[in-house]
């Protein structure tokens, strides 16, 4: 497969989890850049939210059937989700640790987190490199169950597609 069509396909890890959501419940893909989850999931059924602070990004998604899009700073004082509860909730490629608890309390009872990021010895492969945007061994794992949610799948380690790539994955369920 060229780099293009790897680029807007789903992530593996979101392709294998994301029947576990709910039936036609809403999802909210937080930092969803291009939107490659948000189409993903609503050609799925799923009524998704899709968030980022790029502008540029979301007005491409404006006018895909099952999708909202909206701006929003997810790294500022307020935050901007609350209050609000979804049955899906899909990250890749994205950690701000100060609001993973919040990202995690967003969850519906029954709903599923789908998570997928980049750890600790990234670095080595390219960006992002800067120790704060990369998790701990273990770390995900840890939060989730912080957080009192029942894992349902973890991976870490080093990943070949699209690039050669240390990240960090999990698939959990709010009892």
């Amino acid at each position: 497969m060229n780099e293009i069509s790897e680029m807007i396909r789903p992530s593996p890890w979101v392709e294998r989890f994301a029947r576990h959501i709910p039936v036609n419940g809403r999802v909210l893909d937080l930092a969803c850049g291009s939107g490659r989850h948000s189409r993903f999931l609503a050609a799925l059924g799923y009524s998704v939210l899709a968030v980022d602070r790029d502008a540029g990004a979301l007005a491409a998604l404006r006018d895909v059937p099952g999708v909202v899009v909206q701006e929003m700073n997810l790294e500022g004082e307020a935050w901007p989700l609350e209050g609000q509860r979804f049955d899906g909730i899909v990250v890749t490629n994205y950690l701000w640790r100060a609001r993973l608890s919040d990202v995690m309390a967003l969850l519906a009872p029954g709903g599923v987190l789908i998570y997928d990021t980049f750890m600790l010895g990234n670095e080595i492969y390219g960006k992002p490199s800067n120790p704060d945007f990369l998790l701990q061994p273990g770390e995900l794992r840890q939060r989730v169950a912080d957080a009192g949610l029942r894992e349902l799948a973890f991976a870490e380690g080093l990943t070949a597609a699209p690039k050669p790539a240390m990240r960090q994955s999990v698939c959990a369920v709010c009892d």
